[in-house]
């Protein structure tokens, strides 16, 4: 794109025809992730003030989608993918796959750039986390939750999300 570079980030700071020149030069990259596992991250990272996981939840759904954070925000109210057309879809928890493939259609060197990814430790321990987590929340949380994230989870194939159901 060939205008100077800008301290402005957000696409909405740029008119159409800008938009359209910029989103039509550069190669477009979206890295997703299972709604419930961004819970997980945000409450284990202490992004929350509250002692349990329920709790957290229950302040997640409390503040609703405008006033929430960028960190367990919807995906689709960040990344816009029914507006943007993103070149590649990038899973959490398939990332060396995944980033090989898009490295080496870069014509890069794979092997070099990725570093050590550990993607089934990943997947074992989300697993396992999001069994844990999932038992302490009431129906009643577990169904919001499903609403909360459901554009998230029709746009994504987060199938074995535990929020799908």
């Amino acid at each position: 794109y060939r205008r100077q570079h800008t301290k402005e980030t957000q696409l909405s700071k740029f008119n159409q025809t800008e938009i359209k020149a910029m989103l039509g030069s550069y190669t477009k990259v979206l890295f997703v992730r299972d709604p419930f596992h961004r819970l997980i991250a945000s409450f284990l990272q202490g992004m929350g003030i509250s002692p349990s996981f329920s709790s957290f939840v229950q302040e997640v759904l409390d503040s609703g989608t405008h006033n929430t954070s960028m960190a367990w925000k919807p995906l689709i109210s960040l990344c816009r993918p029914c507006l943007i057309h993103y070149d590649y879809v990038v899973m959490f928890g398939f990332l060396r796959q995944e980033l090989g493939h898009l490295l080496q259609r870069a014509g890069m060197p794979v092997d070099s750039l990725l570093p050590e990814l550990t993607d089934t430790q990943v997947q074992w321990t989300y697993r396992w986390l999001s069994e844990q987590m999932f038992s302490e929340l009431s129906v009643q949380q577990k169904k919001q939750l499903s609403h909360f994230y459901h554009w998230d989870l029709a746009a994504f194939p987060f199938s074995g999300s535990f929020l799908a159901d």
